[in-house]
C-alpha cells in the first residue's frame, strides 16, 4: 500500500504500512505477537510480548478515556525522558486485525458493554521491572519510600507536570533488581498531561501532584528541582516539535492541526513553570516545609 503523508504546518508524519511493519514518525512500529494479561488502570492496558522481545503495556485508540491520551502518553513521556527524568521507553505498537480475533481477553469493558480492543496503532510503554513478586511496586509503605534512590527525581517530575497540564494525580511504580533492597521510582501514566482528551490547559495548584507529601520533604529551593527545571524552561523547540511528529494521526482524530496548538501552547508555558510551583507550595497541603517563604 502507498504511503499516506499527514501535513499540518509544522508537523508531517507519515505512515505507510510495509511487510515489515507500519513505519511512523517514530520509526517502524513494534509487532505485539502475543496477549500475556489485563493491567489496572482506567484506559485499560493490556500486557503484550513485542516482536522486539519486550514486553509492552499497551493502550488501545478505544479505550475508555480518549483517543488522545494515546496522543499524550508519547508526547509527555517523551519530553520527560528528554529533561532526565525516569519513564519507561515509549514506542507505538501494531496490534493486527488477527491477534484481536483470536484473543478473547483483548476486549474493554464499557460499562454497559464490552468491545473488542481496535487493531491498529496503539501506544505501548516498555514495561519496567520483572515479573517476579517483589521487583515492580505500585505501592511502598512509608518506611520503604523513605528508602528509595531518586526521591529527588519526584521534585523534578512535579516540574514536568505542571509544565503540560496534567490533571491527574503523579503515578509512579517503583523496581529494584532481583537482589537490590532499595527500589528506584519510574514514573507512569502521562495520559492526562493536556487536559486528558480536551487538550487544554486549565492550572489547578492542587493537580499533577504525588499523593504523599512525603517525597516533596527534600525540597528546600529552586535548586531542588535542578536540573530538570532548567532543561524544560531551556528545551530546543525543535526536539518538542519532533516529539510531536512521532504521533501518528489516529491518535488525534486526523486533527493534527489541533496537535499543532497545542504544541505552540506548551513552547510558551515553559516561563510559567516556576510559578505553579509557587502555588502549589503556598496550598494548605504545605509540602515543602523546608523553603523558606514558599514552604511556610
Amino acid at each position: 500500500m502507498q504511503g499516506i503523508l499527514w501535513c499540518s504546518g509544522r508537523i508531517r508524519v507519515t505512515n505507510p504500512d510495509r511487510k515489515t511493519g507500519r513505519e511512523t514518525g517514530a520509526g517502524l512500529a513494534v509487532q505485539a505477537v502475543q496477549h500475556i494479561r489485563r493491567m489496572r488502570g482506567g484506559a485499560q492496558g493490556h500486557l503484550m510480548l513485542g516482536s522486539d522481545g519486550n514486553l509492552w503495556v499497551v493502550k488501545f485508540q478505544n479505550n475508555p478515556q480518549h483517543v488522545r491520551v494515546l496522543a499524550n502518553e508519547m508526547l509527555a513521556t517523551r519530553l520527560a525522558a528528554s529533561v532526565g527524568l525516569p519513564v519507561p521507553e515509549p514506542a507505538v505498537v501494531e496490534v493486527s486485525p488477527w491477534l484481536v480475533e483470536h484473543t478473547a481477553d483483548l476486549d474493554l469493558d464499557m460499562g454497559k458493554y464490552r468491545e473488542p480492543c481496535r487493531p491498529g496503532l496503539q501506544f505501548g510503554a516498555r514495561y519496567v521491572g520483572g515479573l517476579m513478586p517483589g521487583q515492580v511496586m505500585d505501592y511502598l509503605p512509608e518506611e520503604q519510600l523513605k528508602e528509595i534512590r531518586n526521591p529527588e527525581e519526584f521534585a523534578g517530575m512535579l516540574a514536568l507536570d505542571k509544565w503540560t497540564g496534567n490533571i491527574n494525580g503523579r503515578q509512579a511504580v517503583f523496581v529494584r533488581k532481583a537482589r537490590e533492597k532499595r527500589y528506584s521510582a519510574v514514573f507512569i501514566d502521562q495520559g492526562y498531561c493536556f487536559h486528558a482528551g480536551e487538550w487544554k490547559f486549565e492550572d489547578v495548584p492542587l493537580r499533577g501532584i504525588y499523593p504523599r507529601n512525603q517525597v516533596y520533604l527534600g525540597v528546600v529551593g529552586w535548586e531542588s528541582f535542578e536540573p530538570w527545571l532548567s532543561r524544560i524552561e531551556g528545551l530546543e523547540d525543535r526536539l518538542i516539535w519532533k516529539a510531536a511528529e512521532e504521533i501518528p494521526a489516529e491518535w488525534c482524530g486526523g486533527d493534527l492541526g489541533a496537535l499543532e496548538m497545542l504544541v505552540e501552547k506548551l513552547l510558551t508555558r515553559r516561563k510559567k513553570v516556576r510559578e505553579m510551583i509557587e502555588e502549589f507550595g503556598r496550598t494548605d497541603r504545605r509540602p515543602f516545609p523546608k523553603w523558606g517563604g514558599v514552604g511556610k
